[in-house]
């Protein structure tokens, strides 16, 4: 959903994105009109565009530094780098900001409205149908109750991106959205245990995931970089939990 959506030009020749999730649009729709993304586009375990994002520029979300770069666009998400998108805005730099969608139904949504930011709404379209007939060729079935649980204990409950994920795949959700403990957990076990793949620098707050107790419990794990962000490569995470 866009927040804010000015008359566009037929393109915006020197775009700066500010967020991990509009870094992947514009890399993977216009990528020519890139001025800079945010630094996390080149972080492999978050960003599904890290490959193409290496040889491209970053910036910090300053506006003194995304002023430097002159852009005609500046995308960003609906929270984070609020003061520097209060400076670009009276500074007369075009912003669009979309929100983070729940559905496949609000990422094609989103896709269009930064489609049309950009001057290139065919392209938009075009990802658009390819992400369609991608779901559209996953087989669902009945696949039991699945558990998307996250560090900390957290799990994915109903409205949440996570459960579209899960039901796309023929799963029911037997999150909450509150945390769930490894006794709780080995209690009640759902019929599929979600997980993210294995950070490379694991934390206490991951810990938690790779204790052997749930050594016997099925697991689907799926990569941060599919599902950091809803998007169109989110199918993959779909895939995966349908195999």
């Amino acid at each position: 959903m866009a927040l804010a959506l000015a008359a566009a030009p037929a393109n915006a020749a020197r775009v700066v994105s500010l967020n991990l999730c509009t870094d992947a649009l514009l890399v993977q729709l216009a990528p020519a009109q890139v001025a800079a993304l945010s630094p996390l586009a080149r972080d492999p375990t978050l960003s599904p565009v890290a490959t193409a994002a290496a040889s491209l520029p970053w910036v910090r979300p300053d506006a003194e530094a995304v002023l430097r770069l002159r852009p005609d666009l500046v995308l960003a998400g609906e929270y984070g780098a609020q003061a520097a998108l209060t400076v670009l805005r009276a500074r007369g730099v075009r912003v669009v900001q979309v929100s983070e969608p729940v559905d496949f139904a609000g990422v094609s949504r989103e896709v269009g409205t930064v489609a049309a930011a950009l001057g290139v709404a065919g392209r938009g379209a075009a990802m658009v149908a390819d992400m369609r007939a991608r779901l559209g060729s996953i087989h669902v079935k009945a696949r039991g109750r699945a558990i998307f649980w996250e560090a900390r204990g957290y799990t994915e409950g109903p409205g949440s991106f996570a459960d579209t994920l899960l039901r796309t795949a023929g799963f029911v959700n037997a999150g909450s959205g509150r945390v769930v403990g490894l006794e709780a957990m080995l209690t009640h076990p759902p019929d599929v245990l979600v997980t993210e793949q294995a950070p490379a620098f694991p934390s206490l707050s991951t810990d938690l995931l790779a204790n052997p107790a749930l050594a016997h419990l099925k697991r689907l794990e799926v990569p941060p970089a599919l599902i950091t962000c809803a998007g169109p490569w989110s199918v993959g995470a779909v895939e995966i939990l349908a195999q």
